[in-house]
């Protein structure tokens, strides 16, 4: 639809089954999403408006979601259950050159996300006994695997558009609520004070963190950060 909600239209039509996650190309021309179309959840890409759909991943063992472009719009990194537990992978935009990055044995990598310049993937990884969910950074092909955090439930990390500093949620002081750290890890701080605050999202200008609450309610609220 339009950005003022005018001039909706539906772009996926398969009654029996889901479409969710889409997201958009970096040029604006495509969507890649998540469908269960074919029985098992895989990443497929349409033009923006909803033609030439295509499959992208195809395994029958293991399901595929959260689907990210590449700043240069080329790639496209993923999860995926495919080796067992949940792991970071990568492909070209036309799902040829299939990758995994991460293989971290008793921990799992999900929620990538690539930096503005495109070198970089942060991505929440876990325990799988424990559940010890932390912040990680690592190259685009999957080399210098670092752990930013190291307190408490932190996870869903975020680039600001300039690529100097990660928002993240954690309930490292108790209730779940937004941080910002440089890039590197340092300068772990607060940004606030409403419990149950996750799932960050920067303004374009880098001004402002958008997130969700569930105190109460699930809602949204925006704060400024500079």
């Amino acid at each position: 639809m339009d950005a003022n909600g005018s001039n909706l239209k539906r772009l996926t039509n398969n009654s029996d089954r889901s479409a969710t996650d889409p997201v958009w190309s970096p040029d604006g021309e495509k969507i890649a999403f998540v469908s269960d179309r074919d029985a098992d959840s895989e990443i497929y890409v349409m033009d923006a408006n909803g033609s030439n759909l295509k499959r992208l991943t195809n395994n029958s063992d293991w399901s595929a979601t959260d689907p990210v472009w590449s700043p240069d719009g080329k790639k496209i990194a993923f999860e995926s259950y495919r080796g067992g537990d949940p792991e970071i992978y990568v492909m070209d935009a036309d799902g040829r050159n299939l990758k995994r990055l991460t293989n971290n044995g008793d921990r799992s990598a999900v929620d990538p996300v690539w930096s503005p310049n495109g070198k970089k993937i942060a991505f929440t990884s876990y325990d799988d006994k424990d559940y010890d969910f932390q912040v990680y950074v690592m190259d685009a092909d999957g080399s210098n695997q670092t752990r930013l955090t190291n307190n408490g439930e932190s996870r869903r990390p975020a680039w600001s558009p300039d690529g100097t500093k990660i928002a993240f949620g954690s309930d490292r002081d108790g209730d779940p609520e937004i941080y910002v750290m440089d890039a590197n890890g340092s300068n772990q701080t607060r940004l606030t004070n409403i419990r149950s605050a996750w799932c960050p999202v920067w303004s374009p200008d880098g001004e402002k963190i958008a997130f969700e609450s569930s105190d109460g309610d699930d809602e949204i609220y925006v704060i400024q950060v500079k």
